[in-house]
């Protein structure tokens, strides 16, 4: 129930931010609101992750659980307080029916897919994160249960990454902002493998042998990997929000992120699959290098098919 409500509000707030950003102009404010909508997700994510750290040691999780409700109720609060025309968003046709508005929806949808340069962007997008097997789970046993790493340190992991959100979407928004989205969005995925080779450096004990802790270890190169998956959405929704067709940016936006949560699930059952065939259990990790290296050859394999990205020119958007 607490995924099922998380993405219904992830959907809608993507969506508003693709349709006002789309209100963006100049080139030089293309993107631009999608980046400091990232600055600030970040920066709460790791200050929420801070904060919910250190509490755990002075309180039970039921009042971390109390607490994170009121914050919800909280929220839930002051977005109804906040009147939508504050947000200058596109108005609904009041004269159309739900079922006639939601096949306006899904014409104007069907017509942004049929576009060659969103239908086969979004197909990448959705592929780079499904053809890899994602050990995520595996590796958080093998850290806690082998490793016998604190729970602080997992934590602190989530703190590093989301810090590395915020410096990486500082970072887009001052410098990479008018790169191309391919280029953008290949680096990313290199850097993805390279963090997923490492970690067979790490598994093997090589890191240890050189004196680096495995605490810090994880800290760093854990969240490392964590924020560079999360990163990739925002290049993306900007190429996105560039592309698609006026009227239909929030359902559009709607469409990836719900393809991006079909892709996540297949990429979490393909890693439980991959481990399981290789044998990998809970007192067996010696075919866990195996698996990460496997695991980083299938998220180089997107990187071949980085031409399906495609862009409009400046003088197709003129003459559109």
């Amino acid at each position: 129930m607490s995924n099922f409500g998380a993405s219904i509000c992830e959907v809608a707030n993507d969506a508003i931010v693709a349709e006002a950003g789309k209100q963006a102009t100049s080139s030089s404010g293309s993107g631009q609101l999608q980046s400091f909508a990232w600055m600030f997700g970040s920066s709460a994510g790791a200050l929420g992750n801070l904060v919910g750290g250190i509490a755990l040691s002075y309180f039970s999780p039921k009042i971390m659980f109390l607490f994170f409700a009121i914050l919800l109720v909280l929220q839930f609060c002051t977005t109804v307080a906040i009147p939508e025309s504050s947000l200058q968003l596109p108005k609904a046709d009041t004269n159309l029916s739900a079922v006639s508005s939601v096949r306006k929806q899904i014409k104007e949808l069907s017509y942004a897919l049929c576009m060659p340069e969103i239908f086969w962007s979004v197909i990448w997008f959705s592929l780079s994160y499904a053809a890899i097997p994602f050990l995520l789970g595996t590796m958080f046993f093998y850290q806690t249960e082998v490793l016998r790493l604190d729970s602080s340190v997992i934590g602190l992991s989530k703190v590093f990454g989301q810090v590395t959100l915020l410096a990486w979407s500082v970072a887009y928004n001052k410098y990479f902002k008018t790169t191309p989205a391919q280029k953008v969005l290949s680096v990313l995925q290199f850097l993805t493998a390279l963090v997923m080779l490492s970690d067979v450096l790490f598994v093997q004990g090589i890191y240890r042998n050189f004196g680096i802790p495995d605490s810090m270890y994880t800290i760093v190169f854990s969240g490392l990997l964590e924020g560079l998956m999360l990163f990739k959405v925002l290049p993306f929704s900007v190429l996105v929000a560039k592309l698609c067709p006026s009227g239909c940016e929030g359902s559009l936006m709607a469409f990836v992120m719900s393809a991006l949560a079909l892709a996540t699930i297949i990429s979490g059952y393909l890693g439980v699959a991959l481990a399981e065939f290789m044998g990998v259990s809970g007192g067996d990790f010696s075919a866990l290098p195996t698996c990460l290296l496997i695991e980083a050859a299938c998220t180089m394999l997107p990187l071949f098919f980085s031409s399906l990205i495609k862009e409009r020119r400046e003088k197709e958007k003129k003459e559109e």
